[in-house]
């Protein structure tokens, strides 16, 4: 998959987030949320020339610290953007393994930093 397919799906599962927030699954829209950025941080490595780390890379936490390494700690992406990829991932994992469900606050903000993230990310990367 290139960077370009993965914006796309970074932005069906933005749009996927919005969606399910509406119908007032909240867990689902972190889900989403969580994966439009986890999408959207690899396409953006992909797009810096970096597909050895992308491809080789083996868990999520992996591809999160790639993303810091390469994307926010030499400044191409916001320390913003950064944290909000660390808090949304946060909370899917509270939702998915802890078994607690996700407040329609910290859903709404996930969403919400979800657009944020993939729709900075395009405009840079894509």
């Amino acid at each position: 998959m290139n960077s370009k397919e993965l914006f796309t799906k970074a932005k069906t599962a933005a749009t996927s987030a919005q969606i399910l927030l509406n119908a007032r699954d909240f867990d689902g829209a972190c889900n989403r949320a969580y994966y439009a950025m986890f999408d959207a941080a690899r396409a953006a490595l992909l797009s810096i020339g970096d597909a050895d780390s992308v491809l080789t890379i083996k868990s999520h936490s992996g591809l999160i610290s790639a993303f810091s390494l390469k994307l926010v700690k030499v400044g191409k992406v916001s320390l913003d953007l950064g944290k909000s990829l660390n808090k949304v991932e946060d909370l899917r994992l509270m939702d998915d393994y802890k078994g607690d469900l996700v407040e329609e606050a910290d859903a709404a903000w996930a969403v919400q930093q979800a657009t944020i993230f993939v729709d900075n990310l395009s405009k840079s990367f894509e």
